[in-house]
C-alpha cells in the first residue's frame, strides 16, 4: 500500500511558474499527474514511466514531469501558467504496468493540491 503526499500548490499570476512535488512511501513504477477543475471531469496531465514521459496536448511545452527514484518522488514543473490551468492537481502512482493516460491505470492517489492562476 503506497501513500502519496503532495505539496507545492498555490495562487499565482498568469505567466508564473510552480513546481508540484509528490512523495511516495515506496517504490513506484509509474507516476502520473491529473487535474480536476470545478464542474469538470478529472483529466490526464502527465505521466512518467521508466524511460518515457507523456503529456496532455494542453500542457506540452509548458509542463515537465520528472522523478527522483532515490527519494521516490515525482515533480511537475509548470511554466507559463494560464488561468485554464486552475484546478486541483492529483498525483497518482502504480507499481505495475498499465495504461498511463487514464485514471484506472493507477492504484494510488494523493490528496490533491490546489493550483489557482489568476490576475
Amino acid at each position: 500500500q503506497l501513500q502519496l503526499v503532495e505539496s507545492g500548490g498555490g495562487l499565482v499570476q498568469p505567466g508564473d511558474s510552480l513546481r508540484l512535488s509528490c512523495a511516495s512511501s515506496g517504490r513506484t513504477l509509474i507516476f502520473g499527474w491529473f487535474r480536476q477543475a470545478p464542474g469538470k471531469e478529472r483529466e490526464f496531465v502527465a505521466a512518467h514511466t521508466t524511460g518515457s514521459r507523456t503529456y496532455a496536448d494542453s500542457v506540452k511545452g509548458r509542463f515537465t514531469i520528472s522523478r527522483d527514484n532515490t527519494k521516490n518522488t515525482v515533480y511537475l514543473q509548470m511554466n507559463d501558467l494560464k488561468p485554464e490551468d486552475t484546478a486541483v492537481y492529483y498525483c497518482a502512482a502504480s507499481q505495475s504496468p498499465g495504461p498511463t493516460l487514464i485514471s484506472r491505470g493507477y492504484n494510488y492517489w494523493g490528496q490533491g493540491t490546489q493550483v489557482t492562476v489568476s490576475s
